[in-house]
């Protein structure tokens, strides 16, 4: 069979995912599985984290309702709220909680006649300008929503544009934004995302929303003392399936845009775009065979990618490869690292893995 596949730490996962709690003490973490859970396996990942997480978190009702009929039981945040109003029939019959950026959304809720109250969090615009109210619009808002009998558990919610980033001014903004409005209201919270959960104690509120951290991406501009804490969840792993040795001044792959300076020793790898891996990654973009660190050599193709080994003298047909994450000898190449040399971030990556890459999940602790 095909060598390509994507393996899954489990411990790694509920590693990461107790460092967020600690990192937070005095709130609770709701898991984002969104997306798969970020290319990992969304049902897999929650039943990893459920005798931890008091909660989950994924983008719309479909995703939700895929772990309910995996035996999820846990609450699950729907973080863009409902997109119809027929929605709220199932948001009832399956104890969601839904995230309120919209006026219909708002006079769906009003109209609706639940079996149970649903919780809500109210999104508020606090400088990101992509989903939720203007907070000048919100607190009327929130009113309506304490007073109706079909609403329960309401919290204020907002995002953060640019936690991550070394230069606070926009996230100072948007704090004291949402700070006036929740003194105002004597509201609970949910902002944090990954970086404001690693590095914005002050962001921290009842209730935080890490994603990227869970699967050991470090999302900050400048890693600290907690994101080298961080544990890789995917090994992206395949093989050398071929050897080519080539003279100096002779091209590797489509265009040939790589071309020898030395007489070298080429490893084709059986991972291309066709399976997810990034195509724009460049001449020197790093890959680990047998745990030493080899440039990519060449253009990615569908199937396959090509890679300088000049310097591995045991490299074989059938030598282990990782694209990103750890290797056998415990040498690890982060997936943020890979992204850097692809001009684009870690979120691309792992979600992009395509089915073609099979999951495969391991675990020590149950």
């Amino acid at each position: 069979m095909r060598p390509l596949v994507a393996e899954i730490d489990l411990d790694a996962l509920r590693h990461n995912y107790q460092l967020a709690c600690r990192c937070a003490p005095h709130s609770r973490s709701v898991a984002v599985i969104k997306a798969d859970a970020y290319g990992h396996g969304a049902l897999e990942c929650a039943r990893a984290l459920e005798s931890l997480a008091p909660a989950f978190a994924v983008a719309c009702i479909e995703e939700a309702l895929t772990l309910r009929e995996g035996g999820i039981t846990q609450p699950i945040v729907l973080l863009e709220g409902i997109f119809t109003a027929n929605e709220l029939a199932l948001v009832d019959a399956h104890g969601f909680w839904v995230a309120v950026h919209s006026q219909w959304q708002v006079d769906a809720l009003l109209a609706a006649r639940p079996d149970q109250p649903i919780p809500v969090w109210l999104k508020v615009d606090s400088g990101m300008h992509r989903l939720g109210f203007a907070p000048h619009e919100a607190e009327n808002i929130w009113r309506q929503l304490k007073a109706a009998p079909s609403v329960a558990a309401l919290h204020l919610m907002s995002h953060f544009a640019s936690a991550d980033a070394l230069d606070n001014r926009c996230f100072n903004q948007q704090m004291e934004q949402i700070q006036a409005l929740a003194s105002a209201l004597d509201a609970p919270l949910c902002l944090a995302n990954s970086p404001a959960t690693l590095a914005w104690p002050v962001a921290h509120g009842d209730w935080n929303r890490p994603g990227v951290m869970l699967y050991g991406s470090d999302p900050l501009e400048v890693a600290n003392e907690v994101t080298q804490q961080l544990q890789p969840v995917m090994t992206l792993r395949s093989k050398i399936i071929a050897l080519r040795e080539l003279e100096e001044g002779e091209p590797v792959g489509y265009g040939g845009r790589w071309r020898a300076q030395r007489r070298s020793r080429i490893a084709v790898v059986a991972c291309g775009y066709g399976d997810g891996y990034d195509r724009h990654a460049v001449d020197g973009t790093p890959v680990l065979v047998n745990g030493q660190r080899c440039p990519i050599a060449g253009k990615v193709s569908m199937d396959m990618l090509t890679v300088d080994v000049t310097d591995v003298p045991d490299a074989a047909i059938g030598s282990d490869v990782v694209l990103w994450g750890r290797a056998q000898n415990g040498e690890v190449l982060r997936v943020d690292e890979v992204a850097r040399y692809c001009d684009t971030i870690s979120y691309t990556l792992l979600t992009g893995v395509l089915p073609r890459a099979p999951r495969r999940y391991h675990e020590c602790s149950v």
